[in-house]
């Protein structure tokens, strides 16, 4: 009896490790996926309809708040704010699924390369991989939820992980808006 108890202890401690562990190794696939510049392996650390969501939310959100209330009232007004919002929710259904990120991706090769941001001096070398999410500070908000928060110029960007069953995925970004 002894020794079932110590494997059911055992068990349990195993598997409270790989969740508490699953949040880095998402975190290290998605960073090994985007310096590869591999959409299928992206593919796989990714809820691209929650992203989807939650980008064009934020949109919406910003358009509204930048026009204020005295666009919104006005009829004009409220006609463009809407249109400007569908537009920017088109914007974001195209960009955020596994080809509109690689080619963001690969513009952001070409302007690495444009820029002269390379490897190293040699002309013909690889440009320097893109990291979004190098030197971030990581935290769970709950057991099922966990972000990693970076540093930029506009201000912080939060990349939100979710648990779904015992694997977890980038549902959100929280931009600097």
């Amino acid at each position: 009896m002894k020794k079932l108890i110590w494997i059911l202890v055992v068990l349990a401690a195993l598997l409270a490790g790989f969740v508490a562990a699953g949040p880095y190794l998402t975190i290290r696939g998605l960073s090994q996926a985007i310096e590869q510049r591999d959409t299928s392996k992206l593919d796989r650390y990714v809820d691209f309809p929650m992203l989807r969501a939650n980008l064009r939310a934020q949109l919406d959100d910003y358009v509204v708040r930048q026009a204020g209330p005295d666009v919104q009232s006005n009829l004009v007004g409220a006609l463009l704010l809407t249109a400007g919002q569908r537009l920017g929710g088109t914007a974001v259904d195209a960009m955020v699924t596994p080809t509109g990120i690689g080619a963001l991706l690969e513009g952001h090769t070409l302007w690495k390369r444009a820029s002269n941001d390379l490897e190293t001096n040699d002309a013909y070398a690889a440009p320097k991989a893109a990291r979004p999410l190098e030197g971030a500070t990581h935290r769970f908000e709950s057991l099922s939820r966990f972000t990693a928060t970076t540093q930029t110029a506009q201000g912080p960007v939060v990349f939100v992980l979710q648990r779904q069953g015992l694997s977890w995925k980038l549902v959100d970004i929280r931009l600097p808006l």
